[in-house]
């Protein structure tokens, strides 16, 4: 395997155009590989579309590779997109969460799969457009998030381990979104000013309550308050999330927003815009980027979606499981999106919000929480 040799996924955007441009400078032997993960009829799609894996972002990419004299590849992804992308999106929402779709192509599809074919190309590294940034400390790699806050897209790679982090490059992670464009102008490359693309890529007309009517057997049922009270009925599950207050068609004095969905019984449970709020988070599916889980309690700041702020808060490990506790209140703490974890600019980690405590009532206890679970 070539320590000098990396693959870079080129979506035809600007950021992974200018990371093989400066992997490039830097003297690598580069590949560009462009990713085919969904078939898109193109006449459907919007006017201003900014997804990826049309023709002409693949034709963005090839002429990029081409103007760098550095070899394009194609590689067909569609089978795995489907079943670890697209199916979980389904899933998650047909079971009451509210899926990131991103999180879950970055880890089975660029740096799983994505990997296993750099390395048939004997390439050592794979590197990315994403703005974050690998550095070597002294006790391994660690995660940063880029320099440039604004575009800062380390939330989405909290799943990366010391393995992952080994053979990754962030190129564009150092600078500025102006500066990156600035370099692609330079270059003369043809995706230059082109828009940053849009959160979930394979639903181009952005209406994904739709995809889901077309995609999944809807599981109507009725809409409760938290006291069980039927307010009324739905036409399925799959259309809400919490912290939704349109679309309920519920009638009263006060607001009301969705502030659970029990996927067993098909209900939404409805209530005050004060129920939304909570101190207290429970996190599976939990692994931190230095392989290891911290020892004890530990003060961190947190983000429990991709566009908020961080907030301060204690994490108490166990295992694959977490529990965060708030310093202050959190509204509309979703299940199904990612929790991640942060000290200052380093990524420790981070996991899936579950409606589940799945920890012991002596790490409860620690939190100054009873054993029961809430």
């Amino acid at each position: 395997m070539a320590r000098d040799k990396v693959v870079v996924a080129m979506s035809g955007g600007v950021d992974s155009s200018v990371a093989a441009l400066l992997l490039k400078q830097a003297g690598y032997e580069v590949v560009g590989v462009t990713m085919k993960l969904y078939s898109i009829d193109q006449s459907d799609l919007p006017e201003h579309y900014r997804g990826c894996c049309t023709v002409d972002d693949v034709e963005d990419a090839r002429i990029v590779c081409h103007r760098l004299d550095i070899p394009h590849y194609v590689f067909n992804l569609q089978r795995e997109f489907q079943a670890f992308v697209i199916d979980y999106f389904c899933s998650e929402y047909q079971q009451g969460r509210t899926p990131h779709p991103c999180i879950a192509c970055n880890d089975k599809i660029k740096f799983n799969f994505l990997l296993q074919r750099a390395r048939f190309l004997d390439a050592g590294y794979i590197a990315t457009g994403h703005y974050a940034r690998i550095e070597t400390g002294a006790d391994g790699l660690r995660l940063l998030k880029g320099i440039d806050h604004r575009k800062d897209q380390s939330y989405v790679l909290y799943g990366m381990g010391q393995e992952e982090l080994s053979h990754t490059m962030l190129p564009v992670g150092g600078y500025s979104k102006e500066e990156i464009r600035k370099l692609a102008v330079r270059s003369d490359f043809p995706n230059a000013q082109k828009p940053d693309s849009q959160d979930i890529c394979f639903i181009p007309s952005g209406d994904y309550r739709k995809f889901l009517r077309e995609h999944v057997t809807p599981r109507p049922g009725y809409i409760v308050d938290s006291e069980g009270r039927v307010m009324g009925e739905h036409q399925g599950i799959e259309s809400f999330t919490v912290g939704q207050r349109r679309g309920l068609g519920v009638s009263g004095g006060e607001p009301v927003y969705v502030i659970g969905i029990d996927a067993e019984s098909s209900r939404i449970v409805v209530g005050s815009e004060a129920e939304l709020y909570s101190d207290t988070l429970w996190a599976s599916e939990v692994s931190y980027t230095s392989d290891r889980e911290p020892g004890e309690a530990i003060d961190i700041t947190v983000k429990i979606r991709y566009k908020s702020p961080e907030t301060e808060a204690t994490l108490y490990p166990q295992g694959s499981h977490a529990l965060v506790r708030f310093r202050q209140p959190q509204r509309a703490i979703t299940p199904g999106q990612a929790v991640v974890f942060y000290r200052g600019v380093e990524v420790l980690g981070g996991g899936r919000i579950s409606s589940e405590p799945g920890i012991t009532a002596s790490c409860q206890s620690k939190a100054g929480l009873p054993a029961a679970s809430p």
